[in-house]
């Protein structure tokens, strides 16, 4: 596990192109409120890569993913598309709380630990493990208990974007 560890930034950065890319290419089978949150989780992600996890841009970026998350809700309840809306939202919220976390510990960035906040603690590890737990098994019951929405082409990329987005918060959580 410590050569995930070191890389995990840079695997959420890919995990979060490769979902906005496939959400983009679904167009306008994923609303606009999906499209914004998986924007701005690679723009985030892209951030925290770059400046190694730094305390006060991880307060920048939580408060942006949080405002994004709850973006990402807004007039969708009831539609067909609020489950995956409220999945993009959720994996942006788990994004904000690493974020916060960073700023929490006010630690140096830690090779050892993605983010640079030497992993969390407390309740905060609690919920983001439920929620990575959480996003993963909504991906893999999703397709038995939900009718798709989507058909085709479009059908694959939800599906990628959705894997790559549970691939994100697996390697957020096992890298933490």
């Amino acid at each position: 596990m410590d050569d995930l560890v070191p890389a995990a930034p840079w695997l959420l950065t890919a995990a979060a192109v490769i979902a906005a890319a496939a959400s983009l290419a679904a167009g306008r089978a994923v609303p606009w409120q999906g499209r914004q949150v998986v924007l701005v989780m690679a723009a985030a992600m892209l951030v925290t890569a770059i400046t190694d996890g730094a305390p006060t841009v991880g307060l920048v970026l939580g408060a942006v993913l949080l405002l994004s998350a709850m973006l990402g809700t807004v007039g969708v309840r009831g539609t067909r598309d609020a489950a995956g809306c409220f999945r993009r939202a959720l994996v942006a919220l788990l994004l904000a709380v690493c974020s916060f976390e960073s700023v929490a510990t006010g630690t140096a960035p830690d090779p050892g630990a993605h983010g640079g906040h030497g992993g969390l603690s407390g309740l905060m590890a609690v919920l983001v493990v439920a929620g990575v737990i959480g996003v993963v098994l909504w991906n893999v019951i999703e397709s038995w208990i939900v009718e798709p929405v989507h058909h085709g082409r479009v059908a694959r990329f939800v599906m990628i974007e959705s894997w790559a987005l549970a691939a994100g918060a697996v390697v957020m959580c096992l890298g933490t």
